[in-house]
């Protein structure tokens, strides 16, 4: 029997990824442009997987398009679902035994419950940017480092240091007057990080918290708020090096079971 190659892409508000799929099962090809929405980046996360597999789209026995953009790509997917339900999926198939995803992306974050792979429950903001990567680049904007740095400078921190506000805005203010302050980056970080933490935690217990406690978003990188999270949950956190591409392996995987529901209808 011939391989079934399915491709799954999410559109994100700050990143498209793209994830090929053998079979449901192998990870061919993956991609990630870290422009999203409203660009040319989700043509171009598609394009570098294709090319990197040497495939054509035409050898695509299905393509589904997820996340905020997912609308965006008529004429090249065959359809379209919610992020949520993806990031269940992809959660799922990396960690088998999840029950808890959180998943912090550039401009939101979500708390999903899981029971045997599939979502019974979430809570999401999308409200505000305090808590999401959004939060994260503007606070390393004003201290003046890299998103990257942020994990291992707050691992450097010797005190701690409140930031109270979890207004984007004000947590600016705040940072700004700890710097005037001469208040050490690295513990200002590590208040940033536990800011972040007790924002996302506030909005897991609203649906309850369980183990396993996966993390999943391009925040989930940043190991100074992985570290803090699980001291507000009192949980371990497990995070994959796919993590950035969760939504789109959760879209691949949703990809296979339609080709396959169809080709059986």
């Amino acid at each position: 029997m011939d391989n079934i190659y399915t491709l799954g892409i999410d559109i994100g508000s700050t990143a498209s990824k793209c994830v090929m799929l053998r079979d449901g099962k192998e990870i061919v090809s993956k991609s990630l442009i870290s422009v999203g929405a409203g660009t040319s980046g989700p043509q171009r996360a598609i394009a570098e997987v294709l090319e990197n597999a040497g495939m054509t789209r035409d050898q695509m026995a299905y393509v589904l398009a997820t996340g905020y953009g997912r609308n965006s790509l008529e004429g090249i997917a065959d359809h379209q679902m919610s992020e949520l339900s993806c990031h269940a999926k992809g959660a799922s198939f990396l960690f088998p035994d999840v029950h808890t995803v959180i998943d912090i992306g550039g401009q939101d974050v979500k708390v999903l419950q899981i029971e045997n792979g599939m979502m019974t429950n979430f809570v999401m903001n999308d409200k505000c940017a305090a808590g999401t990567g959004r939060f994260l680049d503007v606070m390393a904007r004003v201290l003046e480092v890299k998103v990257e740095e942020l994990g291992d400078l707050a691992a450097k921190s010797t005190k701690d240091v409140a930031i109270s506000s979890t207004c984007t805005v004000f947590a600016e203010s705040e940072v700004i007057s700890q710097l005037a302050m001469d208040t050490d980056k690295c513990d200002i970080i590590n208040g940033i990080h536990h800011s972040v933490a007790a924002r996302v935690a506030g909005l897991a217990h609203r649906v309850g918290v369980r183990e396993l406690v996966v993390m999943t978003g391009g925040v989930a990188q940043n190991s100074g708020v992985v570290k803090a999270l699980e001291e507000e949950l009192g949980h371990t956190i497990h995070t994959s090096p796919l993590t950035q591409y969760n939504g789109a392996l959760g879209a691949a995987l949703f990809a296979y079971q339609r080709y396959l529901k169809e080709q059986k209808d």
